[in-house]
């Protein structure tokens, strides 16, 4: 298995088949790969499309949350269940294109193999959102940006290609999805920024509020920020004879 696709998904009822279509066109021919969707306590038809998308897409696997638990648990829950070393997660409402997909990984692995490369995060440089949402995203990433340093110009893109063990070293908290660069970052890894495509929402509304959002992400901004300080990274070098 060379690739993990995790699609965190919450009242997605009429997107499901649409992406999955997408995901497979993308991969197919090119990877040994499966797609991981976790239904984070969905209340419309969602679970039925998707028991339904079982029986037509081979690759696909299906995880329920009983009750919803928020997008950064979600994706915890299919990455933990992984089988392959490389993670690519996609937002579920089908504004994220699979196409990008490749060229992404791509840049991954040849920079794993030459670098400390381990995260390769997609950038919405034409943001198909209303201006509400453009503006206060452009506000909020450069605050972050500014205190956090992490040199990434849009954390909030659903889609990224990175390690799955250096995910899993990562602490873990509720919104933890929003800081994945500098968290990466600050296990001493290096993340680098690609432009992908953006598309408008195929149907239903966003789950999240501009109010709601900038509350709690003042509250995660500070945590981030205390354990980036926290962070401390040895030189270890190992003996190349035991000791007597």
């Amino acid at each position: 298995m060379d690739l993990t696709v995790v699609v965190p998904v919450h009242n997605e009822a009429g997107n499901i088949s649409p992406l999955l279509t997408e995901i497979q066109a993308a991969l197919a021919g090119r990877y040994r790969f499966e797609i991981i969707y976790v239904d984070d306590g969905s209340r419309d038809g969602t679970a039925a499309e998707l028991v339904e998308a079982r029986d037509r897409f081979e690759t696909l696997r299906v995880i329920t949350h009983l009750e919803a638990c928020g997008q950064s648990t979600a994706l915890r829950t299919g990455i933990r269940a992984a089988r392959a070393p490389w993670i690519a997660t996609l937002d579920g409402d089908g504004q994220n294109d699979p196409a990008d997909i490749p060229r992404l990984m791509d840049v991954l692995r040849a920079g794993a193999a030459t670098s400390k490369l381990r995260m390769v995060a997609g950038f919405r440089r034409k943001r198909q959102d209303s201006e509400l949402k453009r503006v206060s995203s452009r506000i909020a990433n450069g605050v972050r940006s500014t205190l956090l340093g992490d040199a990434t110009p849009d954390t909030g893109c659903g889609l990224k290609v990175f390690s799955r063990g250096t995910y899993l070293e990562l602490p873990y908290f509720d919104h933890m999805h929003r800081f994945l660069p500098a968290l990466v970052q600050r296990a001493g890894w290096d993340v680098t920024s690609v432009e992908v495509n953006h598309r408008h929402r195929r149907q239903g509304k966003s789950k999240y509020g501009t109010l709601d959002r900038l509350f709690a992400g003042i509250i995660d901004l500070l945590g981030v920020m205390w354990l980036k300080r926290r962070a401390r990274r040895p030189e270890v070098v190992e003996s190349d004879h035991a000791l007597e």
